[in-house]
């Protein structure tokens, strides 16, 4: 072991004549453990709406879509043969997309209705997986069912079994309004996403779609699903340049882009923040080290008479200050690791102590607060803390190189 460091851990072990010195040091040490377990959290929750985002939004969605300005689509399959032809796409699927009223005795909630093709619907999306097996498989058209997001279905008040009214608009080219068409629906089953998608969406088989709309063989577009789902845009447009159908070049970006840029724009500023916490925390250990000198001075005058060198002397108390910023890193990085691992439960608990929750899911894409862990995040936080926890000591043991041992010692 070298004399610096094992002089600099008796330094930190030992019981500091001054309690304000040992004050100062037990905060510089909580400051930091507290500031990087708040870091690992808030990134933890971090990655954990970045997950969610992949794995219900951007995984149910289409990632690109093509759908009829003027009118509906005649010819699906050659906008789906043009889109598979590019390389980034992996399958093409047709759709319906009508707004309509779902209605249940007095009650009344607007959906989007989404008539789908099961066999084709799931290449494109993972829907199928977010609801009952036997019920997806089972989800045929010429029987009039109805697959409702569970927030629709909480609203209404429905379960699987139960009927519902699909209220229709009609389309028309005269002026008078018009009533609209009613269908009478059975609640085949229940699309559980826990978020914003479950509060406005309905599913309907597509050629039953098509006949509630009147529209033919006719589809309202196109949905394509992609290996890079960051390239959407790009695809989308040197797709749309090789058709001849005027259609509406649409990615999900455009709808959910700004999820994603307020993900990773949250975390650059966590990163910033952890900055400058840790970096206030840093500033205890420069006054934790330059009342440590002064409570020192005795014990340096003798060693520089012992012969000593200034280099000795800084590397000295650099790791007496190191041994606060490695403290508290590894406490920091531990309670921020329990904290991340369990936040989702925690917060869980928390909502229905209140009872109040504090992300609905009419309004968020979760209705949960998600939360993952990664280790290098927990190894950058405590690293930078150590870092900056180094910096922090050069200008206390600067000064501690500099004490003149006869002026110390003549003064005791």
């Amino acid at each position: 072991m070298s004399l610096s460091f094992f002089i600099g851990q008796r330094f930190s072990r030992a019981k500091q004549r001054n309690k304000m010195v040992s004050f100062i040091s037990i905060s510089s040490i909580v400051g930091i453990a507290v500031g990087v377990a708040v870091i690992v959290v808030g990134l933890s929750a971090m990655n954990g709406f970045e997950r969610e985002l992949n794995q219900r939004v951007l995984s149910v969605i289409a990632h690109g879509e093509f759908e009829g300005v003027n009118e509906p689509i005649y010819n699906w399959q050659r906008i789906a043969d043009t889109s598979l032809s590019n390389s980034n796409v992996v399958a093409a699927a047709p759709y319906v997309r009508m707004t309509a009223l779902v209605e249940r005795g007095k009650d009344l909630k607007a959906v989007e209705i989404k008539g789908v093709e099961p066999s084709l619907e799931q290449k494109v999306s993972s829907l199928a997986q977010f609801v009952d097996k036997e019920a997806w498989q089972s989800f045929k058209a010429g029987e009039n069912r109805v697959i409702l997001g569970r927030g629709v279905a909480n609203e209404l008040n429905v379960e699987v079994g139960d009927s519902v009214t699909l209220m229709i608009p009609t389309t028309t080219d005269a002026t008078k309004i018009q009533a609209p068409r009613r269908v009478r629906v059975k609640v085949h089953g229940l699309l559980t996403l826990n978020g914003q998608i479950d509060h406005n969406l309905a599913l309907v088989p597509l050629e039953d779609a098509q006949q509630y709309a009147r529209l033919g063989d006719k589809v309202t577009g196109v949905s394509i699903k992609m290996d890079d789902v960051f390239a959407a845009r790009y695809t989308v447009r040197q797709i749309g340049m090789q058709l001849t159908d005027y259609v509406y070049l649409r990615s999900w970006e455009q709808k959910y882009g700004f999820l994603h840029r307020d993900i990773q724009l949250v975390r650059t500023i966590m990163y910033l923040v952890m900055f400058l916490v840790i970096g206030v925390a840093c500033f205890n250990i420069v006054s934790t080290l330059m009342m440590a000198v002064k409570d020192r001075a005795g014990d340096i005058a003798i060693l520089r008479t012992m012969g000593a060198s200034d280099g000795l002397v800084k590397r000295i108390f650099i790791w007496q200050g190191l041994f606060s910023g490695v403290v508290g890193s590894v406490i920091g990085g531990g309670l921020g690791c329990l904290l991340a691992l369990n936040l989702t439960p925690m917060i869980a608990s928390l909502e229905r102590l209140i009872g109040h929750k504090f992300l609905s899911g009419d309004i968020y894409f979760v209705d949960f607060l998600p939360s993952e862990l990664r280790v290098e995040d927990v190894v950058t936080v405590a690293l930078t803390a150590m870092v900056l926890s180094l910096i922090a000591t050069w200008y206390p043991a600067k000064k501690a190189s500099q004490l003149n041992p006869a002026s110390v010692l003549s003064a005791k």
